[in-house]
């Protein structure tokens, strides 16, 4: 399999990331289609804008962010698995809403592993395809290739794709009583965004700003509040808290929608308690476990 005409932005990652996919039920989506495991190896593509050429006959599937998908020219649906032949080509255009894709096929892809993943990890170069994003001409090998029937995505497990998106959170440690106007604010991610997280704008509370506090562990999800009146969004490749107050904590159930937040959307925040929380993280399991019965968010 060779990726064909990759553009120089955005990234495409092989392999399920160390830490987790930005978007682990989309990539979950798309092996369910092609029979494989929900962690089984795939690509993760950043905004779109690829293309790939199949040298065997396999079956793919792919989700996440809306794109225009075509098979040789010929529109094709997304959450569908479809089967290609030797020399077809797919084309995937610029995502219109949502940032990340998800390839997925019906082989174990060839990746480096590192820490039992087969991830990408950029940062220091490691796992996945030389340590680096995949590139216009690479060829990836594909082992025990096969065929299987086609499926569809139910349409209520379609995960929401848009350019505004209303997270239910709660409250972090170092949330406070002045901390309330969160919860009514509309932010906006701006250009800074990666796997690390996303940067948000808009009016944040003032917080006590602690010289030397202690790092510690932290999940995706996390909104921290550095130094400069902007909020930051934690995602998969989430490092310790590096001092700054941990204002809320986007609930479980919904983290997964984080990996899909790309640079102008608008995202709001649902003050939920913990029992809230973790009564929407079941009703979301729930509402999973036929299709995705090994799957856990």
């Amino acid at each position: 399999m060779t990726l064909q005409g990759a553009p120089r932005k955005g990234s495409r990652h092989l392999g399920v990331p160390t830490s987790g996919p930005a978007d682990p039920l989309s990539m979950a989506l798309a092996n369910r289609l092609v029979e494989n495991k929900s962690e089984a190896t795939a690509i993760e593509i950043t905004f779109g804008g690829a293309a790939v050429r199949f040298n065997t006959p396999v079956s793919f599937a792919v989700t996440g962010a809306l794109s225009d998908l075509t098979l040789n020219g010929l529109a094709i649906h997304p959450h569908t698995t479809h089967t290609a032949h030797e020399g077809d080509e797919l084309q995937m255009a610029p995502a219109a809403h949502g940032c990340r894709i998800y390839l997925a096929l019906s082989a174990v892809l060839e990746a480096k592993r590192f820490l039992g993943s087969s991830s990408t990890y950029l940062p220091a170069a490691l796992g996945g395809h030389g340590g680096r994003a995949l590139m216009a001409g690479d060829r990836i090998t594909m082992d025990s290739v096969r065929l299987v029937p086609a499926q569809v995505t139910p349409e209520d497990l379609h995960p929401v794709s848009s350019n505004s998106y209303t997270l239910r959170a709660v409250e972090g440690p170092d949330f406070s009583g002045g901390s309330e106007q969160i919860w009514e604010e509309i932010y906006t991610a701006t250009q800074r965004a990666s796997r690390m997280g996303i940067e948000l704008g808009g009016m944040f509370p003032v917080t006590e700003q602690v010289e030397n506090r202690p790092s510690s562990a932290i999940w995706p999800g996390a909104l921290q509040l550095p130094p400069g009146g902007r909020g930051f969004l934690l995602l998969a490749d989430a490092q310790t808290t590096g001092g700054y107050p941990h204002i809320l904590q986007v609930a479980r159930a919904d983290r997964h929608l984080l990996g899909q937040i790309r640079p102008g959307d608008r995202v709001r925040f649902l003050h939920r308690t913990q029992s809230q929380a973790v009564d929407a993280l079941r009703a979301k399991q729930a509402l999973l476990a036929d299709w995705l019965p090994e799957f856990t968010l």
